[in-house]
């Protein structure tokens, strides 16, 4: 039995109908961190592409790893090929979080991780351990980069390990959005960690289409 919606089949037989439209995704680029203090996606340069080819773009974050414990892992945008990474943003940001020993629980806006109208680093992750057996994974979606009309807008979700600077370590979620606000085109992005280096990790980057 076929799954049909507004007059059109979209399943039958457990597979999308052949005279559907269908998305796929394009891999570009990996960078693998190795006691980085910087990782960057520079459109033309090293077969990275990062303009109006794809009207999305997903980074994808695998095993990130900080040098130092609860510290930030954030991106920053450029507009100049990488000479300067200062595009002001305003995002927004949420956590859920659950303590190995179930003494914090929480999920709630975080004021103290959002921007308003500020050219500093867009955090990904929070208060990231670096215990060894630590790390942390998600995603990061940029649309439509090289408008020139439009701002940049960005959408994240990422889970990992925390701690607190104590003894206690965490489970714990973010979730963030926001955009850049620029109508240049967007052509290099650029992830770091707020002081420190990215001790181990890969970041790849796909081109939705």
């Amino acid at each position: 039995m076929g799954l049909i919606s507004n007059g059109t089949t979209i399943f039958d037989a457990g597979a999308l109908d052949s005279g559907l439209a269908k998305g796929s995704l394009t891999f570009i680029k990996k960078l693998t961190a190795s006691s980085s203090s910087t990782l960057s996606f520079v459109n033309g340069s090293s077969n990275v592409v990062l303009d109006s080819t794809y009207k999305e773009y997903i980074f994808t974050f695998k095993n990130i790893h900080p040098n130092e414990s609860n510290k930030y892992f954030g991106f920053n945008m450029s507009v100049d090929s990488g000479s300067n990474y200062n595009v002001t943003k305003t995002t927004a940001f949420y956590r859920s979080i659950n303590a190995e020993n179930e003494s914090t629980s929480a999920v709630g806006y975080r004021t103290d991780q959002d921007l308003a109208q500020s050219t500093a680093l867009a955090y990904l992750m929070y208060a990231m351990d670096n215990d060894n057996d630590s790390n942390g994974n998600g995603f990061l979606h940029l649309f439509n980069p090289s408008s020139t009309t439009f701002v940049k807008h960005f959408i994240s979700n990422c889970g990992g390990t925390a701690n607190d600077g104590g003894s206690n370590r965490y489970a714990i979620g973010y979730f963030g959005s926001g955009y850049g606000n620029t109508t240049s085109a967007v052509n290099a992005i650029q992830f770091q960690m707020s002081s420190g280096n990215i001790d181990a990790g890969d970041i790849c980057l796909y081109g939705v289409s």
